[in-house]
C-alpha cells in the first residue's frame, strides 16, 4: 500500500516515516510539510528514506504520488485542507492532529466515506495502552462516584487539555449512573488550582520539558483509590497503532472515531 506523511518533519512525521519504511507490506511515497525541510531530501531527518525522496510543501505532492492513504500529524488548519483535498479523489486519511474543533469532526464525518470518498480514521492517542486505558476508564466510572483526569505532555504540545484527556473525561462523564453527578470542588483560594472541567470531570495539564506523553485518571471510592496510568516513553510508541489504523481505513466506510473500534472494544 502506498503512504504518504503530511507533517512528516515533526518528530510524530519522522516516526511514522520510519515506522512505514520498516514494513514490507507499506511504502512510503511521498512527505509533506508546511515549511520546515521543505525541498529537502526526507533523508536528513530519516535515515532510512530514499535518497530521492524530497519533502514536498503542498497536498498536490500526495496526489501525485499516487497516495493511497495518508498519516496526518500537522495542525487543525492542514488537517481540514487534507480533508478536502484528499478525501474527494479517493484517498484515504489517518489523522492523529489534535486541537480540532468539533465542527472539524462534523465536517471529517460528512466527507469521508461519501461515493469514490476516501474513509478516515481520527485518534487523539495511537498507543495501544491509552486506548486500553481510555476503556478500562469507562468500565470504573460505573462504580466510583468521583474521578479527575491528569495528563502530562513535552513542553511543545501546542493545546491543552489534550485531546486524549477530553475524550477520557467524556466517557467517563457518559459512562456514569444516570443521574450520578460529583460533590461540588469547593472554593478556590487560587484561581484555576482545581483545573478545568469537561462534562463535569476535572482535568488538569502538566506540560515539562522531558515529558512525552502520560495520563492518569484517579477514582475515589469509600476508603479506597484506584489509579490507572499509561505512559508513552518514546514516540513508537504510538506507531503500531498508526500501522494498525492505516491498514484498515480502506475497509471501514466513513470516518472512525479513536482506536477502539480498530481494537474490538467498541
Amino acid at each position: 500500500m502506498r503512504v504518504g506523511v503530511l507533517g512528516a518533519t515533526g518528530r510524530m512525521g519522522q516516526a511514522t516515516c520510519r515506522a512505514v519504511l520498516a514494513t514490507d507490506d507499506l511504502e512510503l511515497v511521498a512527505a509533506v510539510a508546511r515549511s520546515s525541510g521543505v525541498g529537502r531530501g526526507l533523508r536528513d531527518l530519516v535515515p532510512e528514506a530514499p535518497a530521492d525522496l524530497l519533502v514536498g510543501e503542498s497536498l498536490s505532492d500526495l496526489v501525485a504520488a499516487e497516495a493511497e492513504v495518508v498519516v496526518d500529524f500537522s495542525r487543525p488548519e492542514a488537517t481540514m485542507a487534507a480533508v478536502e483535498g484528499l478525501l474527494p479523489d479517493g484517498i484515504h486519511l489517518v489523522s492523529g492532529t489534535t486541537g480540532l474543533p468539533t465542527a472539524a469532526l462534523d465536517q471529517l464525518a460528512a466527507v469521508a466515506g461519501k461515493a469514490d470518498h476516501g474513509n478516515a480514521v481520527w485518534a487523539p492517542n495511537f498507543a495501544l495502552g491509552a486506548a486500553l486505558a481510555m476503556h478500562f476508564a469507562t468500565i470504573a466510572a460505573r462504580w466510583y462516584p468521583a474521578a479527575e483526569v491528569i495528563e502530562l505532555h513535552h513542553q511543545g504540545k501546542v493545546d491543552a487539555p489534550s485531546g486524549t484527556a477530553i475524550r477520557t473525561a467524556s466517557a467517563i462523564a457518559a459512562a456514569r449512573a444516570a443521574g450520578s453527578a460529583e460533590a461540588p470542588a469547593g472554593k478556590e483560594s487560587v484561581a484555576g488550582v482545581r483545573g478545568g472541567e469537561v462534562d463535569g470531570v476535572r482535568v488538569h495539564s502538566v506540560r515539562l520539558p522531558g515529558l512525552v506523553a502520560h495520563q492518569e485518571v484517579l477514582f475515589g471510592g469509600q476508603g479506597e483509590v484506584l489509579t490507572l496510568r499509561h505512559d508513552s516513553l518514546d514516540r513508537a510508541s504510538f506507531m503500531p497503532g498508526v500501522l494498525l489504523a492505516v491498514r484498515e481505513v480502506t475497509t471501514r466506510t466513513g470516518l472512525t472515531v479513536g482506536l477502539e473500534p480498530l481494537l474490538g472494544l467498541a
